[in-house]
């Protein structure tokens, strides 16, 4: 019997090493989800938004190395999948989407459901194409999977509904890809360039990404060797932090006055395998060196004084044996001595556990950190909840934590934490939530109990899209539109099927959370926390000062006055910050 396109794309797929297909099934993926059931290589997942099957999709990419799989029919069903393909481009996770399409023969006549998949997909894909007849579609395939591969990126496929029932034809070109795996050093003479810079000052600091990943040693070796205390991204935190004696925090909107500092105090940033987009952090007064993987990065955030391409990794091996040790650590001592400082206060906010229905979640995040496994993935939806997760979760080596770091999404924790949890059936997967988030993507609550999947989803129900209301203040304004009316979570949960716990009391966090955890199966607790934590950043502005002074009067004089009061209470620890 012919092979039909649906076929041949299934078993290239599944040939590349991938195992799921994320997708709601319907009209012109039909053929698609059959070639699926007849192969017992891959699976489809049957998620209820698409938008959460490219999440999931990214976020197992971005877990295994490995290309992830979505797919979305044609219209409606492929254009829910951008957001999730957004967020996965900007992640570097190489995810192959199916963007299932009308006839052929139809093209071009405003039919039913008719897209410009190539209009459509340009802006969020390295590669984007549509297949149009069999000898061409094996070849757009491969190129799609050797793209998505060797950029770390998404690749689109346009599959007409028609041609996927079609027969399959034999073509010159390889029908499979090829692995990418290089190994990229600068030259000889802008290492010897850059280690005479290196070697002539004394404070230096390193500011360390994701593109570290792999080069822990390495990293802990140049510190050693210039006294140079370490700072990290959000994105790099569990891949740096972990058995550092020179890391001194993060910088950025979620860090530190430690890491802040370190950066602005020195005579040389030098960025390692960070494209790092708040340039209002970096310091515009010294000299900064970028080493990136990517050489269209370079310089693109800060005035560079050498920009070299190269893996963090073979760089910093090369770069070793061309330097002077520092012998001193004034410059190093005086920082971590900062931090200490810095993780004293963090502490001190957890002895508060709060009150009924305003309990702090500095308190719930320190507890989840200490229960947690030594190698759990977490994901973290955008917003406060980042926040307490940049500050209380600790790196072991074998944590990963993902986000939509780059692409700011909210509402992407439980999506990422389905793909998660498929990907690593053997590893602890904790989703943590604001209310926010998980509002826009209940439904696949059930996606969670229809695979069995042990997720623990941790609500922080702080009653409000809390990070925005923060913004607000900070601009001097009053908050507005920001509060939620949620329903009751647990209880949500446990009508899709999974177990779910309320807890309001703080006394209550750390048995509830210990049980959670302990159960196996789908848990979700909602935690009613207080909505007028704030999280403070690494360095605060006179305008971020006048500006929130500007907020609480208008609170007042429109007859918001307990609020003022509230916000006052829950926060007065940061005082001791400001002044």
């Amino acid at each position: 019997m012919a092979k039909k396109i649906a076929d041949q794309l299934i078993e290239t797929l599944a040939a590349t090493g991938i195992e799921r297909i994320y997708a709601v099934t319907g009209d012109s993926l039909n053929e698609v989800n059959e070639a699926v059931r007849k192969n017992d290589k891959i699976k489809w997942i049957h998620v209820r938004h698409e938008e959460t099957g490219a999440y999931a999709a990214g976020a197992e990419a971005q877990l295994t190395g490995h290309p992830g799989c979505c797919a979305g029919s044609s219209g409606p069903g492929h254009v829910h999948l951008i957001n999730g393909l957004y967020d996965a481009q900007r992640s570097g996770a190489p995810v192959i989407a199916i963007a299932s399409a009308i006839p052929t023969y139809e093209f071009g006549t405003e039919y039913f459901q008719e897209t410009n998949t190539i209009k459509l997909f340009n802006d969020c894909s390295y590669y984007n194409e549509v297949a149009t007849t069999p000898k061409q579609f094996p070849r757009i395939l491969q190129s799609a999977i050797q793209t998505a591969i060797t950029r770390k990126g998404v690749s689109v496929i346009g599959l007409p509904g028609d041609l996927a029932k079609a027969t399959s034809a034999s073509v010159d070109s390889s029908t499979h890809a090829y692995p990418t795996k290089s190994e990229i050093c600068p030259a000889e003479e802008d290492l010897a360039q850059l280690a005479d810079l290196l070697n002539k000052h004394e404070r230096i600091t390193l500011f360390c990404g994701i593109g570290c990943r792999g080069a822990h040693e390495e990293v802990i070796a140049l510190s050693e060797k210039l006294n140079a205390p370490v700072v990290y991204t959000f994105k790099g935190k569990m891949d740096v932090q972990y058995e550092n004696p020179y890391e001194v925090g993060m910088t950025g909107l979620l860090g530190m006055p430690s890491g802040y500092y370190s950066m602005h105090e020195a005579e040389v940033l030098v960025m390692l395998g960070t494209d790092f987009p708040y340039s209002a952090f970096l310091p515009d007064d010294i000299k900064i060196v970028q080493i990136d993987i990517k050489p269209e990065r370079l310089g693109r955030r800060a005035k560079l004084a050498i920009g070299l391409c190269g893996d963090v990794k073979m760089t910093i091996q090369a770069l070793l044996r061309m330097l002077n040790p520092k012998t001193n650590d004034s410059f190093l001592v005086k920082q971590l001595k900062r931090y200490e400082g810095v993780k004293k206060d963090l502490a001190a906010y957890t002895e508060d556990k709060g009150e009924t229905n305003k309990i702090h979640p500095e308190y719930v995040m320190s507890e989840i950190d200490k229960l947690a496994s030594d190698d759990a993935i977490f994901t973290v939806d955008t917003g406060m909840t980042c926040v307490w997760g940049a500050r209380y979760l600790q790196a072991t080596g074998k944590r990963h934590m993902l986000g939509s770091f780059n692409h700011g999404s909210m509402a992407n924790a439980l999506p990422q934490a389905i793909g998660a949890a498929l990907a690593c059936p053997e590893r602890q997967v904790i989703a943590l939530c604001g209310d926010g988030g998980l509002s826009m993507t209940l439904g696949d609550l059930q996606t969670v109990v229809q695979y069995k999947l042990p997720i623990k989803i941790i609500v922080f129900n702080n009653r409000s899209l809390g990070m925005v209301k923060l913004e607000m203040e900070v601009d001097g304004l009053p908050d507005w539109q920001t509060d939620m009316l949620n329903p009751n979570f647990a209880q949500v949960a446990e009508a899709m099927g999974m177990t779910g716990f309320n807890v309001s009391d703080p006394e209550e966090v750390l048995t509830t959370l210990y049980n959670a955890f302990e159960i196996d199966g789908p848990i979700l607790i909602n935690i009613m926390t207080d909505p007028n934590a704030l999280a403070m950043p690494p360095k605060i502005e006179l305008g971020q000062m006048v500006g929130f002074a500007q907020s609480m009067y208008k609170l007042l004089i429109n007859g918001r006055t307990q609020e003022v009061i509230d916000t006052i209470n829950s926060n007065y620890k940061h005082i001791r910050e400001v002044f």
